[in-house]
């Protein structure tokens, strides 16, 4: 009998991971007068960036549910 194969994303723990398009990126440096490298760092081997294909350099942004704020946002540069 083959084994189905899951996706990480689907577990009710994970939160939404998406890559974020460059003029999308710049506006956010731009807003918190910030480079790229001082993002808080994601390593390409974490397996929700495998899963979403994210490569070296690009930033992820994490749509996190709180119960006193509805959502939470938190961007993460892709690293080695």
């Amino acid at each position: 009998m083959k084994k189905e194969r899951v996706s990480i994303l689907e577990h009710e723990l994970v939160p939404k991971h998406e890559i974020v398009g460059e003029e999308k990126v710049a506006e956010l440096l731009d807003a918190y007068k910030i480079k790229k490298e001082q993002l808080t760092k994601i390593k390409l081997s974490d397996p929700v960036i495998k899963e979403i294909k994210a490569e070296v350099d690009d930033v992820v942004r994490i749509t996190r549910r709180s119960r006193i704020a509805g959502k939470s946002l938190s961007y993460r540069l892709v690293i080695e």
